[in-house]
C-alpha cells in the first residue's frame, strides 16, 4: 500500500504551508527530538507562540514516538501544561518520548525546551494503534 505524499501540518515535508519540522531519533535515550524556530505566523500572544500550535508540535513529537513499535497510532488524549510563555525567533526544541505500551495503547510524553534547557510546555498523550490499510484505505494513491 503506497499512502499519499505527506501533508501532515508539522512534519509533511508536501505541504507548502506546514511547519515542515523534521524528527530525529536519539537511539541512545530512545527519544524523537527536533530543533526549531517559530516565525511570526504561529503569534498568539505577542512575541509567542499561540497555545494551539503549541499543542499541535506536542502532539506531533509524541505522536512520532510509537515509530519505535513500528506502528501507526492516532492520539486518543491529550493534556498540555503550558509552564512559560513560549518565544517565537528564537531557537527552540522538541523531544517525545514512551512512557508505556499496553497493547494497542501507547502512552507517551512531549516537552518543549528553550536553549537554556528549560520546559516551556508539556504534554501527556494516550495513542491508540490502528491498521492503516482498513482505516485509510480511501485515501491511497492507486
Amino acid at each position: 500500500m503506497k499512502l499519499q505524499k505527506n501533508y501532515c501540518f508539522v512534519c509533511g515535508m508536501d505541504n507548502p504551508g506546514g511547519m515542515r519540522l523534521k524528527f530525529i531519533l536519539d537511539e541512545a535515550r530512545q527519544t524523537f527530538v527536533c530543533h526549531f524556530r517559530l516565525g511570526k505566523r504561529y503569534t498568539g500572544p505577542p512575541g509567542h507562540c499561540h497555545g494551539g500550535i503549541i499543542a499541535t508540535i506536542l502532539d506531533d513529537a509524541m505522536g512520532k514516538v510509537n515509530k519505535l513499535h513500528h506502528v501507526v497510532a492516532l492520539t486518543r488524549e491529550m493534556t498540555v501544561e503550558y509552564l512559560k510563555p513560549v518565544p517565537l525567533h528564537t531557537p527552540l526544541r522538541v523531544e517525545g518520548r514512551e512512557i508505556e505500551k499496553r497493547g494497542r495503547t501507547h502512552v507517551n510524553t512531549a516537552e518543549i525546551l528553550n536553549h537554556k534547557d528549560e520546559v516551556l510546555a508539556r504534554s501527556r498523550g494516550i495513542f491508540i494503534a490502528i491498521d492503516p490499510e482498513k482505516m485509510f484505505a480511501k485515501y491511497v494513491e492507486r
